[in-house]
């Protein structure tokens, strides 16, 4: 018997896209992050968050976008918004009724990326 993995029990890349739907969907009702998203491709950032989130539970998308770092440079994150947004992401799993293993499992993947989220152009070193 083959254990499912993340991404099976997630139920695929249509279950991911549901809780990415969600979930930007929460952040653009957010009144501290919700300015972020203005004049935002938002079909292209669900897309792509959906693909980053389905290569981190093991399925078979490969998230070809900018680096999270470059992508974020010009967002002007706080520690408390990232966590903000951590704390949505969960919002959206719970609404999924994800279990609370695989929740915090997803919850990890992006949280991975909180230095790079915060980082600022000032933050780049020249050669």
């Amino acid at each position: 018997m083959t254990e499912d993995t993340l991404y099976d029990r997630l139920g695929e890349e249509t279950g991911i896209r549901s809780v990415v739907d969600d979930f930007y969907d929460r952040l653009l009702a957010d009144d501290e992050l919700g300015p972020f998203f203005e004049g935002a491709d938002m079909e292209k950032l669900r897309r792509t968050q959906t693909d980053f989130l389905c290569e981190a539970a093991g399925g078979p998308q490969t998230y070809d976008a900018e680096p999270v770092r470059e992508a974020h440079l010009h967002v002007p994150f706080t520690p408390d918004l990232v966590q903000r947004a951590l704390a949505l992401l969960q919002e959206s799993l719970d609404a999924f009724d994800v279990p609370e293993s695989d929740a915090d499992a997803v919850v990890e993947a992006v949280a991975a990326y909180e230095a790079d989220l915060l980082a600022s152009p000032e933050d780049t070193t020249a050669d």
